[in-house]
């Protein structure tokens, strides 16, 4: 599949659990890496730490994407004039997402949060916690409310997903349709 622009994307892992999400996006954008022009991607040191827990290794090194310090603040994407289309937080974690919502900006992952929302480009925050508090809530409508997405990681079964990595594809399969991005998926009603 072909599209029509070629996307600048910036991807924001945090130490939400729910790194087997941030994997299978990367792993997918890699795939269609030719419909983008440019993919970063900033970690948290908490990401870092959920990832080897979670998955028991530190595979996120092995990308073929440029990768900056949660504190590099010279990173295109902590400035508009780069123009980066998307910020893609996948998880991000309630703290993440509150400090979004206040406009806390202390590491580059707020930053970027801070520049999408204000230069009015997409800002998609794959959240990942259950239950929800009211504050949770109250936060994911304040950043919905500013131009942001929140695309909950909730799977869903329509495709009868075999393995862990196919459910966690049902999260991101919409992640990718949200950043406008072509892909071969399950479609309803096809």
């Amino acid at each position: 599949m072909k599209a029509q622009t070629k996307h600048k994307i910036a991807i924001a892992v945090t130490g939400a659990s729910g790194s087997i999400y941030a994997k299978v996006l990367l792993d997918k954008l890699v795939l269609i890496k030719e419909q983008t022009q440019e993919i970063s991607i900033v970690m948290s040191d908490n990401a870092k730490d959920i990832w080897q827990y979670e998955l028991g290794n530190d595979s996120y090194k092995n990308y073929p994407f440029k990768v900056y310090s949660k504190t590099d603040f010279s990173a295109p994407f902590a400035s508009g004039s780069a123009k980066y289309n998307t910020l893609i937080i996948c998880p991000c974690s309630m703290g993440t997402l509150a400090r979004i919502a206040t406009g806390i900006s202390n590491d580059l992952i707020t930053r970027a949060a801070d520049v999408v929302l204000k230069e009015r480009r997409k800002l998609i925050l794959v959240t990942r916690d259950t239950p929800l508090s009211l504050i949770h809530i109250n936060n994911m409508r304040t950043v919905t409310e500013a131009g942001g997405i929140i695309c909950p990681a909730t799977p869903s079964f329509y495709s009868k997903p075999q393995t862990i990595e196919e459910v966690a594809a049902t999260v991101i399969d919409r992640v990718i349709d949200l950043a406008g991005l072509e892909q071969d998926s399950f479609r309803w009603g096809k």
